[in-house]
């Protein structure tokens, strides 16, 4: 399992350039987020893509999506314009594993060129266990995934359904394969010299109370640091009446799980189409096409 003393000097710098892995880094390194990756396999309940605003900053949520062709001359263009670049990451607009041969064709065609670039890529870990051999091939050393719940009656509050393997699950059973799956895919990332950072949105009265506990086991498996993420309530959404959840609400839940694990305490929830330090999103000076709000985000795409 990954634990500081065994992580390669190589990844500890690399990583001091990582904004989202590294407290220093925010305010000195920008990011490109590139969506590639529209469609998703699972159901959240607090989640909603099917709107854009370019004011809005939350996951799931992108002006465009693009192919990997474009989205690799997307990043050439942001680089001439961006010196502080460092990472390259794959966040959706949906997840970066449902359509991972364009998750991959997008990394390796910048890698190419590019090799110093650091990637990473966001996921539900539904499909980690397939994927994780073919992410650590690729080069990838920081993968978030988000895991909000390991009770299963809990992840059935919080997940409407999953699709995995041409079939939908619903429930408890559509929580126990995903947990399963998170479990042995984290494990595989971690003992394979990956940095796995665990997102968890605190939903109060759901798995609020819970979240400790996920956060202790996460760091047994190895796990770097992990998010706890206040609710945004999303229009359309099955959680959109819930009330937002307060900073003074989560900072308490991250001084409780600081104790047995790293808290990343300077998230700011990315868009999918994020570009510059997390602090100061230019995405909207970066537009491939003209903006349409119609769909999910911008379907102004070229055909796939």
């Amino acid at each position: 399992m990954t634990c500081l003393g065994a992580i390669s000097q190589e990844l500890l710098k690399k990583t001091q350039k990582h904004p989202c892995y590294s407290t220093d880094a925010h305010h000195k390194y920008a990011r490109i987020h590139l969506p590639v990756a529209p469609r998703c396999n699972i159901q959240c309940n607090y989640c909603n893509r099917k709107f854009d605003c370019v004011n809005e900053s939350r996951p799931g949520v992108t002006s465009e999506v693009l192919t990997p062709q474009l989205a690799a001359e997307k990043f050439a263009w942001v680089k001439s314009e961006i010196a502080e670049l460092s990472v390259v990451g794959i966040a959706g607009p949906g997840d970066a594993l449902a359509d991972w041969p364009y998750t991959r064709q997008t990394i390796q065609s910048i890698k190419q060129d590019n090799p110093d670039m650091i990637f990473c890529l966001s996921t539900n870990g539904l499909l980690l266990p397939e994927l994780a051999g073919e992410i650590v091939a690729l080069g990838i050393k920081h993968v978030t995934v988000t895991v909000n719940a390991l009770d299963i009656t809990i992840g059935a509050r919080i997940y409407q359904h999953i699709s995995y393997h041409g079939k939908y699950y619903h429930g408890v059973e559509a929580a126990k394969i995903l947990v399963a799956n998170q479990l042995a895919g984290i494990k595989y990332l971690t003992e394979h010299g990956i940095l796995v950072k665990i997102n968890m949105v605190m939903l109060k009265g759901i798995n609020d109370l819970h979240i400790p506990t996920v956060a202790k086991k996460v760091k047994e498996l190895g796990v770097f640091v992990t998010n706890i993420m206040p609710l945004i309530p999303a229009p359309g959404s099955a959680f959109e009446h819930f009330s937002p959840t307060s900073m003074q609400e989560i900072n308490d839940l991250r001084n409780i799980c600081q104790i047995d694990i790293q808290q990343m305490r300077h998230c700011k929830q990315c868009r999918a189409d994020a570009i510059g330090l997390l602090g100061e999103d230019r995405s909207h000076e970066f537009h491939m096409f003209e903006p349409q709000a119609i769909g999910l985000g911008v379907v102004n795409s070229a055909e796939r």
